[in-house]
C-alpha cells in the first residue's frame, strides 16, 4: 500500500490540520469516544462495568436502581473496601487499574474487572459520580463528565460515606443522539439488565443482590446460598424444584482423563500435567423446564459468561431425563486457575478463552450427571385441592433418592395403564409403560455399555434414497453410524444401499430408522447421544402399553425393576414415570382432621 503523507499529520496526533493524508492519529479524545463505545453500548454494560468492579472490591452486598432505561440514571452500590482520595481520583482516568501491574498480563487475572477504563469509558458517555470511602473518617466524591475533551478534570470534594463505593450515572449517551435513539425501548433495555442481575445473582449466590426499577425492587437475593438465590431470581415452586452441586474433578489436561479430587486421586497413568476444576451450583429437575436456553446459565469463577461448551456440557449431564426439545434451568459456575483462563477475547467479556476446554467440558457433565443420578424426581402433590396446584418433583438436596419402592404396596390399576400403590403415607401412581421404558432402557444401556450393538443382515439390503444432506452426513459419520450398527454403502445419485441394522436382543431395526441416527448425529450431537436416543427408541416398542394385563404382581415385579435403576423417575425421553399425592392432600380435600 503506497500512502500519501500530508504535513499536518503531527506526532502528538493533532488531526486538525491533516493536508491531503490518508492514514493519520486520531486525537486523543476521539480515541477515547472510541474507546468508550466499545466498553458502554448500552446502559446493561455499564451496569456490568459497575457490578465487576463492586464483586472485585469484595462486596458481600451490591445493589443496582435503574430508572426508566437506564439512560436517565443508574446507581451502583456496594459495602466493599472502597477508595481513598487519590485512588479515586486516578480511578476515572483511562486505564488506570489496580487489577493488573502496568506491565502485567491480562491473561490470569483474578479479577472480573481488569482494563481500567470501565468507569472513564461511562464518564466520556455520562455524567459520572463516585462516592467511595476506604474506612476512613471522610469520604470521597468524585464527579466528572460528559468528557468534552481530554483535558477535562473531574471535580474531587469530602463526602460522607460508610466503606464502600456509590456509583451514579446520569444522562447516559446525552452527546451521542445516534446511540441513544438506536437503544430499544425501556422495557426491552431494562429486561436486559434484568437478566444481567440475575446472571451475577447466580453466578456470585454469596453476594446479596438487588434491582430496583423506577422505585420498585424486582429482584433480590440474600446471599445466603445458590438454592436461596434461586428463590430470589425465580420463585419458591423452582427452588424446591432443584439440588445443589459441588464438586471438585481433577482433570489430566494432556489426556483428557478425570477423576473426583475429593478422593484425592491422580488420573491412572498420567504423565503430563493436571488441573483441578470446580463445578457448584443449583440444578432444576427435569420437570421445572423451559422452551429456550437463557435459562441454562454458566459462569466461569464467578463470570457470567456465554459457553456453548460449558452449556453443552450441562445439557449432555441431564441426558435423557430432558423432556425433547425442552432446556433445563440451571446456574453452574466452573472454577478453573485463572492462568489458564483467557479474559480479553471479548469486547463486552461475556466469552472468555478457556484452555483444555474439551476437558473442562467433560468434568462438567461427569459432575452434573452424578448429582442427578438417583435423585429422587418423583413428582409430588403439596396439600392443595385446586385443579390449578401443578404436581412437583421432591428429593434430598444432595441428590440422593428420599425413598425406594421396596416397602410399597400394590392395590390396583387406573385406565388399564396406570399402577396405584401405597408407599407410607403416600400413594403413587406410577405411568406403567413410562416405567417399563426405563426399566428396558437401563437394561440395553447396561448390555452394551462396552460392547458395540448387535447386528442383523439385511438381505436383500435396503434401498434408501437420501436428501443431498442426509447424503453428506452419511458419509462424514460413516464410522460412527456403523458403530451403531448401521452398515451403508453409496449407491449412486444419493442413494445408499444399507446392508445391516442394529438388532439388539434379536429386535431388528427397521433400516429407514437411518435417517434419525443421520438427523441426531447432524444436529451436532455426539455419537453416545446418538446411541443413547437409539436405545431409547429400542426400548419403547417392549414396554407395557394400555390395556396389558398389569396386576398387582406384575406391579411388584415393576417396582422390584425401577428399584434397581439408576434414574427411575423419568423414562428415557424425559417423561416423569411416578407422581406421588401425600395423604395430608386427602385429609384437606376430605375436610377431616387427620
Amino acid at each position: 500500500m503506497t500512502v500519501e503523507r500530508g504535513s499536518g499529520t503531527g506526532p502528538e496526533g493533532d488531526d486538525s490540520d491533516v493536508g491531503d493524508a490518508r492514514v493519520r492519529r486520531l486525537a486523543p479524545a476521539t480515541v477515547d469516544r472510541i474507546a468508550a463505545g466499545e466498553v458502554i453500548t448500552r446502559p446493561a454494560r455499564v451496569v456490568a462495568e459497575l457490578v465487576d468492579n463492586a464483586l472485585d472490591a469484595d462486596a458481600s452486598r451490591v445493589e443496582v436502581a435503574v430508572d426508566g432505561d437506564g439512560t436517565d440514571r443508574i446507581r451502583v452500590a456496594d459495602d466493599g473496601h472502597g477508595m481513598d482520595r487519590a485512588d479515586a481520583r486516578l480511578a476515572v482516568e483511562r486505564h488506570a487499574t489496580s487489577k493488573l501491574a502496568p506491565d502485567g498480563d491480562p491473561v490470569g487475572v483474578a479479577s472480573l474487572g481488569f482494563r481500567g477504563e470501565a468507569l472513564a469509558a461511562v464518564a466520556d458517555a455520562a455524567r459520572l459520580e463516585v462516592t467511595t470511602n476506604d474506612g476512613g473518617a471522610v469520604g470521597t466524591r468524585v464527579a466528572v463528565g460528559p468528557r468534552s475533551g481530554a483535558d477535562a478534570e473531574p471535580e474531587v470534594s469530602d463526602a460522607g460515606r460508610a466503606r464502600g463505593t456509590t456509583v451514579v450515572v446520569r444522562d447516559l449517551f446525552s452527546t451521542r443522539p445516534a446511540r441513544r435513539e438506536s437503544l430499544a425501548g425501556t422495557r426491552a433495555e431494562f429486561v436486559r439488565t434484568s437478566r444481567l442481575v440475575a446472571d451475577y445473582a447466580l453466578a456470585n449466590p454469596d453476594v446479596a443482590f438487588t434491582l430496583e426499577h423506577d422505585g420498585s425492587t424486582t429482584l433480590s437475593t440474600p446471599g445466603t446460598g445458590v438454592t436461596d438465590a434461586l428463590f430470589g431470581v425465580y420463585d419458591r415452586e423452582t427452588a424446591s424444584r432443584s439440588t445443589e452441586v459441588s464438586a471438585s474433578v481433577t482433570v489430566d489436561v494432556d489426556g483428557g482423563g478425570a477423576v473426583d479430587a475429593d478422593e484425592g486421586g491422580a488420573v491412572d497413568g498420567n504423565t503430563g500435567e493436571t488441573v483441578d476444576v470446580g463445578v457448584s451450583g443449583a440444578l432444576a429437575y427435569p420437570s421445572v423446564t423451559r422452551a429456550g436456553s437463557d435459562h441454562l446459565r454458566v459462569s466461569v469463577n464467578g463470570r457470567p459468561v456465554r459457553a456453548d461448551g460449558l452449556a453443552g456440557a450441562v445439557r449432555a449431564g441431564y441426558g435423557r431425563l430432558l423432556p425433547d426439545g425442552r432446556e433445563p434451568v440451571t446456574a453452574v459456575d466452573v472454577a478453573v486457575p485463572p492462568g489458564r483462563v483467557d479474559p480479553n477475547v471479548h469486547p463486552a467479556k461475556r466469552e472468555v478463552g478457556l484452555r483444555d476446554a474439551g476437558a473442562v467440558a467433560d468434568a462438567v457433565e461427569s459432575v452434573v450427571a452424578d448429582a442427578l443420578t438417583g435423585a429422587d424426581l418423583r413428582r409430588k402433590a403439596d396439600v392443595a385441592t385446586d385443579l390449578e396446584t401443578a404436581l412437583a418433583p421432591v428429593g434430598e438436596a444432595d441428590g440422593a433418592r428420599a425413598g425406594t419402592f421396596a416397602d410399597a404396596e400394590p392395590i390396583g390399576t387406573f385406565r388399564d395403564l396406570y399402577a396405584l400403590v401405597e408407599s407410607g403415607d403416600e400413594l403413587l401412581v406410577i405411568d406403567a409403560h413410562a416405567a417399563h421404558e426405563r426399566v428396558n432402557y437401563e437394561r440395553l444401556a447396561r448390555a452394551f455399555a462396552d460392547d458395540p450393538v448387535p447386528t442383523a443382515v439385511v438381505d436383500p439390503p435396503a434401498t434408501l434414497s437420501l436428501s443431498a444432506g442426509e447424503a453428506v452426513a452419511a458419509e462424514a459419520h460413516a464410522e460412527t453410524l456403523d458403530a451403531l450398527g448401521f452398515e451403508t454403502e453409496p449407491f449412486g445419485g444419493g442413494t445408499v444401499r444399507v446392508r445391516t441394522v442394529p438388532a439388539p436382543f434379536g429386535r431388528t431395526v427397521d433400516p429407514a430408522a437411518l435417517r434419525d441416527a443421520l438427523a441426531t448425529l447432524s444436529a451436532g450431537e455426539t455419537p453416545r447421544d446418538a446411541r443413547e436416543r437409539l436405545l431409547a427408541d429400542l426400548a419403547c416398542h417392549p414396554s407395557l402399553k394400555r390395556g396389558d394385563a398389569i396386576d398387582r404382581s406384575a406391579i411388584r415385579a415393576l417396582l422390584d425393576r425401577l428399584d434397581e435403576c439408576e434414574r427411575p423417575f423419568a423414562c428415557p425421553h424425559g417423561r416423569p414415570t411416578v407422581l406421588s399425592v401425600a395423604e395430608a392432600t386427602f385429609v384437606a380435600g376430605f375436610e377431616r382432621d387427620r
